[in-house]
């Protein structure tokens, strides 16, 4: 029997950070764009030389996934969809799930309902 905290991110209906800043590069690749703010981040910037902006550039399967997410759809069609594009993708519910929890992990979503 399931408990009550058990997760079903099949469910989870992913919300992307709206102070994220991105773009498609010639070849399709999205790049993100990450502001660093805060005392300590001012501080690595002027004594360490640490850029301001961030740029995160995603592979195919993470640009897929990056402009698939339209705050409507869930873990479950985002998984069919990339497993109609990318149908060769071995453990393609466990590899976007990982990398859902990443991109949350950092700020870059939030999921659904979830503040």
């Amino acid at each position: 029997m399931k408990s009550k905290n058990q997760r079903n991110y099949l469910d989870f209906v992913p919300v992307k950070n709206p102070e994220i800043e991105y773009q498609t590069d010639n070849s399709g690749k999205v790049v993100l764009f990450i502001e660093w703010k805060g005392f300590y981040h001012r501080i690595a910037q002027k004594f360490f030389h640490r850029p301001r902006v961030s740029e995160i550039k995603l592979d195919d399967y993470g640009s897929f996934v990056w402009l698939a997410i339209d705050d409507r759809k869930d873990v479950h069609q985002l998984s069919g969809e990339l497993d109609a594009s990318f149908p060769g993708m071995e453990k393609s519910l466990s590899r976007l799930i990982k990398f859902l929890e990443i991109l949350r992990d950092n700020h870059l979503i939030r999921w659904k309902g979830e503040k």
